[in-house]
């Protein structure tokens, strides 16, 4: 796959990070299989994420995934460009 954008960025209480489905979430703690990025399947009030190792998927509350958040890539798409 391949991502053009790479997004970091430091997270404040409160603060609602732009996430988008597709997104590829590095986190600060790796999954068992030692895979840190996980694939973004749905988001809302829960996100519902793959591992990139193993495939694994997990659902969970999105403030609780926000604070583990280390990076962001998302694909560029033509309504990014646009805005940029």
């Amino acid at each position: 796959m391949f991502f053009s954008k790479k997004l970091n960025f430091s997270l404040k209480r409160g603060i609602t990070v732009d996430i988008r489905v597709g997104d590829v979430l590095t986190m600060k703690k790796a999954h068992p299989c030692g895979e840190k990025r996980w694939l973004v399947l749905r988001t809302g009030m829960d996100f519902k994420l793959r591992c990139m190792g193993c495939g694994h998927e997990v659902m969970g509350p999105r403030n609780k995934f926000e604070r583990n958040i280390r990076s962001v890539e998302r694909k560029e798409t033509g309504e990014d460009k646009e805005l940029t």
